[in-house]
């Protein structure tokens, strides 16, 4: 079972009772930014007032609510996934791709470039009911450890931005996550993580098909992809998803720049905001020429807009929870 819900609540507990809202996060111009776009949100008297039917926020996942370094956390599910495919069946691994994702060498997989990643995907990720590969997901992540921290990979959340998601619930919030990672991927642990329930997740999707299974109706996963929910499919997942723009999103990456001029570009109060990587001593720093989780073209139009970008070392003064 994954416990970082309970863990938080008790995080929360163990709080001074003087924090205030986003205890984990320091005193500054990036705080004080986020509190007044919500309270003013929530508040009819306010010029920045938000009916709560628009009240909607949406978060990417990698690199924003949870660590995304040295490789997103699908890939190593799909690595382990793999190890196990090729055990039961030594055929299965039957193209050098899949051998390498089989033997674990992660430098090899990713040296096939996106190609490589979608037939380990698509080979590790199908042939199965839609329920029974969530379960296997929930499953690895019961054991699963982050191959640099030792950390069980759901602890690697980021507890400011829980906090976040919380105080915007508070503000009545519809919160969303919209990421390139795999939906059924995600649905495995969002709610029980974030608080965020399956409905409420917008990522990537395989193709899949209806069928009768032992007699019990299923939606299956088939080979291929169907939607990737990465930069310019991010405000059409949205929009086909919750039918109106977010007014509030956050990111990391040049992956989420379009859902923020997305949002942005609606009428009323907005708030866009970027996690910047500049903590090397307690996550890792990175930005423009980083494989993974890359920020250049959003980091230049978060200051040519004005949005708010948070400097993890700087603005938070705790990145993990406790």
């Amino acid at each position: 079972m994954i416990r970082v819900a309970a863990a938080l609540s008790l995080a929360v507990l163990a709080a001074p009772a003087f924090a205030g809202p986003l205890p984990s996060w320091n005193d500054g111009e990036s705080k004080a930014a986020i509190l007044d776009f919500i309270g003013a949100s929530a508040d009819p008297d306010a010029e920045g007032y938000v009916p709560p039917e628009d009240r909607i926020a949406a978060f990417d996942n990698d690199g924003t609510l949870w660590a995304e370094q040295p490789v997103y956390f699908q890939f190593l599910f799909a690595l382990d996934r793999a190890r196990a495919l090729a055990a039961a069946d030594p055929d299965w691994a039957n193209t050098p791709t899949l051998a390498a994702a089989a033997a674990g060498d992660v430098e090899a997989v990713l040296a096939g470039g996106e190609h490589a990643l979608l037939e380990i995907v698509t080979a590790t990720h199908s042939g199965m009911p839609v329920e029974v590969f969530i379960g296997l997901v929930a499953e690895w992540f019961a054991s699963a450890r982050h191959p640099t921290t030792g950390k069980p990979i759901t602890e690697m959340v980021y507890q400011p931005m829980l906090e976040l998601l919380d105080h915007l619930r508070a503000h009545d919030y519809e919160i969303y996550i919209v990421s390139g990672g795999g939906a059924d991927f995600m649905r495995a642990f969002a709610e029980e993580v974030y608080g965020v329930p399956p409905q409420n997740v917008i990522g990537s999707q395989g193709e899949v098909r209806f069928e009768i299974v032992d007699g019990v109706a299923e939606v299956v996963k088939d080979p291929g992809i169907a939607f990737i929910d990465d930069k310019g499919g991010k405000p059409v997942g949205i929009s086909r998803h919750v039918g109106k723009r977010p007014v509030f999103v956050a990111g990391n990456s040049d992956g989420d720049l379009a859902m923020a001029q997305w949002a942005a570009a609606g009428e009323g109060p907005r708030f866009v905001l970027f996690v910047h990587h500049t903590d090397a001593e307690r996550e890792w720093a990175y930005d423009r020429e980083s494989m993974i989780g890359r920020l250049d073209a959003a980091l230049d139009a978060a200051a040519a807009e004005g949005w708010t970008v948070i400097d993890m070392a700087r603005d938070w003064a705790r990145v993990w929870p406790e």
